[in-house]
């Protein structure tokens, strides 16, 4: 099995992050290829974001492009996006997976790509060099707002459209890192009209996990950003918001690799992987992690590459 080295990253990848998030703000380039290589130029190190589901798609890159003779190394839930750009950055990790709307607006907040094809078209121009996007999957995931079947009854809301003719407060929940994206809190103000005066944001650091289940819950938040692959949104019939105006964009799984690393036998992989990938194993995935059984990532990543057979 392929070495894991989570512990020795972690602490590089928490000290530079303050430094990387000055840097994006002062209009540097997060994702510019740093000065350090990232082991040898046989060796994939192999990254996830700070939740789950990232975790098992990438431990099925891992385990794949192990089964094909490349040289592997780990580094899990090692943080949110802007954590993982930063090790990419300096080369802590060579591959992560990676969502594709959401990834845009990381780089070209301005963007108007709207479908799924239109994003990944313009994923190239806005990467910098030294960084490539491989075959996108069908299987999606992206941020969804949701309320209780209680709230949307009472207020007569189904739709982000429906927020704004509300008279109630809205104390939106979410990763930290969501009351600064143009699909947060701001983005129900330009998008969908809402009084900016009328919402506050809790931030709850576990990509709408059982704690922004429980705010939901317990109404310490009356709307919950929760990843639409989640198991607790049919378990509890939370209502997923419509979203009419595509505020937030498609987000199909894909490969976020360093070029220097991105060989054929890589790519070949990889893009076999992708093009296998769906919205509905993601959701199996995620209920198996999350349920009673509780599997491990790499437990479950080894039973869906036995699955589909693929190498």
């Amino acid at each position: 099995m392929f070495s894991s080295r989570r512990g020795r990253l972690a602490a590089a990848v928490l000290a530079g992050t303050a430094l990387a998030l000055t840097g994006c703000a002062a209009g540097g380039n997060p994702l510019e290829p740093g000065d350090e290589a990232s082991g040898d130029a046989e060796t994939i190190i192999v990254g996830s974001a700070g939740f789950a589901e990232s975790e098992i798609i990438a431990q099925i890159f891992a385990q794949a492009l192990e089964a094909n003779g490349v040289t592997v190394e780990f580094a899990g839930q090692i943080g949110q996006r802007d954590v993982y750009i930063e090790a990419l950055q300096d080369g802590s990790i060579d591959l992560v997976p990676d969502y594709s709307g959401n990834l845009l607006q990381f780089f070209d907040e301005k963007s108007e790509a709207a479908s799924s094809e239109e994003v990944f078209a313009a994923l190239p121009d806005a990467l910098p060099d030294g960084f490539e996007v491989l075959d996108q999957s069908e299987a999606e995931d992206k941020d969804s707002y949701n309320v209780t079947s209680e709230f949307s009854e009472r207020n007569d809301v189904t739709s982000l459209a429906d927020l704004a003719g509300l008279d109630v407060p809205l104390i939106v929940g979410g990763n930290p890192e969501l009351a600064e994206r143009p699909y947060g809190p701001k983005g129900l103000t330009d998008v969908y009209g809402v009084d900016a005066a009328k919402i506050s944001f809790v931030p709850i650091s576990d990509s709408g996990g059982p704690l922004t289940t429980a705010a939901l819950l317990d109404g310490t938040v009356n709307i919950a950003d929760i990843y639409s692959t989640t198991p607790s949104i049919k378990e509890n019939g939370f209502v997923t918001l419509e979203d009419p105006e595509n505020m937030i964009l498609p987000q199909n799984v894909l490969p976020l690799i360093n070029s220097k690393k991105a060989s054929d036998t890589v790519k070949d992989v990889l893009n076999a992987v992708t093009a296998e990938l769906t919205t509905e194993d993601l959701i199996e995935l995620n209920g198996r992690n999350q349920g009673d059984e509780k599997a491990s990532p790499d437990a479950l990543a080894s039973d869906w590459l036995a699955e589909k057979d693929l190498f």
